[in-house]
């Protein structure tokens, strides 16, 4: 076994052994090449592998977290080894290898995720449980119903849109979004590269409510062959209680299905109880859960 920088031909291991271990994630094999080739500047992003007899079995990404006006927080995502390779020291070598990773760079807070079951191996290395995510599947054969905007509201795919009226909207309707630290400090810049040039976002099945020339909610779709990820749907504060996110989500879903998807997978902090109660309406069912997890560096 040994553990290595990950390269651009790697996405294809990459994205099987993701399909392995957490089958409700959605992540193309170009998108995650793109990811590995082109990462943004200036976050210190990097990704790992572990490799046996020339295959991947595990992986790790580690960076500074540039969405908080939180200083000097770094996450360690998708911690994940294959499953006939756990109990060897794989995940321990990762998790050391993304931890020396982030030390050099003034990291002092980390925060990494967990499966219920993995709890006991974050505890082991300092890392502290702090906040439930539920993931959610969607069976979209039929999508829901759709209904007719209220007057006023135009439906749009945000492909219609000037991105930058799409960055202020999720800017917006994000910075009270639940987490461990306030999502506050987005870029333009780390916005495009997260979002609006990511190769998985569809385009067109990823539906705005526009407003008197505004964007008032949105539903972003992240497609992989027939499965999709509800990457980020939001409202703008004023906007709310108009039951504009529902119908943004429900309009994305069902264009979704129309061009060829059949299951849509999604995630929700377990306080954000008005999202929560969107996709129970809409059908969705739990199909697993993680947990942020907490760790000073020292």
């Amino acid at each position: 076994m040994r553990i290595r920088v990950a390269r651009p031909d790697d996405a294809p291991g990459v994205v099987a052994l993701r399909a392995l271990v957490f089958p409700y994630l959605v992540r193309g094999v170009e998108s995650t090449r793109k990811m590995i080739a082109e990462p943004i500047p200036g976050r210190g992003w990097a990704a790992f592998v572990a490799e046996v007899d020339a295959q991947v079995v595990g992986w790790v990404t580690a960076q500074r977290n540039a969405s908080t006006s939180t200083a000097n927080f770094g996450d360690i995502t998708l911690l994940h080894v294959h499953p006939e390779h756990r109990r060897r020291g794989i995940g321990t070598a990762l998790l050391t290898t993304a931890t020396g990773h982030l030390a050099p760079m003034g990291i002092h807070r980390l925060r990494g995720f967990a499966q219920p079951d993995a709890l006991p191996f974050a505890r082991r290395h300092g890392y502290e449980p702090s906040r439930e995510l539920r993931f959610s599947a969607l069976d979209l054969d039929p999508a829901p119903a759709l209904p007719a905007p209220p007057p006023g509201v135009r439906l749009l795919p945000i492909a219609d849109l000037d991105p930058q009226l799409l960055y202020a909207a999720d800017v917006a309707s994000a910075a009270d979004e639940p987490g461990d630290v306030p999502v506050d400090s987005i870029s333009y810049e780390s916005w495009q590269y997260d979002v609006w040039d990511n190769l998985g976002l569809d385009k067109s099945a990823s539906i705005a409510a526009e407003v008197d020339g505004e964007v008032a909610a949105f539903s972003l779709v992240k497609r992989d062959g027939d499965r999709m990820w509800s990457d980020y749907t939001g409202t703008v504060p004023e906007y709310r209680g108009r039951g504009l996110a529902r119908l943004t989500k429900t309009a994305a879903l069902h264009q979704a299905a129309a061009d060829g998807v059949r299951v849509a997978y999604t995630s929700n902090d377990e306080a954000n109880a008005p999202m929560l109660a969107i996709n129970a309406r809409l059908g969705y069912r739990p199909v697993a859960s993680h947990w942020s997890c907490l760790a000073e560096l020292t």
